[in-house]
């Protein structure tokens, strides 16, 4: 058996595209219960308070996955056209 001293490097998103599905996924949880999806998704980014996002469809679970400053990058570079 041997032993290594490699590190790991993880990434908390593994792409771009699965942060755009988790990020859909969670718009159309609030949609579904009747909450204004934009205003509660920038109240979280904003907060970092998960209670901003609704338990249905696990959707708060899942936003927890995202990491916020990966998430505000990713919005910076597509509004402003930058990808």
């Amino acid at each position: 058996m041997e032993i290594t001293d490699a590190t790991k490097k993880f990434k908390a998103m593994d792409s771009k595209s699965e942060m755009h599905e988790i990020l859909l996924s969670v718009y159309n949880s609030l949609v579904l219960k009747g909450y204004n999806p934009i205003n509660q998704i920038v109240g979280y980014i904003l907060s970092e308070d998960p209670t901003y996002i609704t338990n249905y469809n696990s959707a708060r679970t899942l936003i927890c996955k995202i990491d916020r400053d990966d998430l505000l990058q990713e919005l910076v570079k597509n509004y402003l056209g930058k990808e």
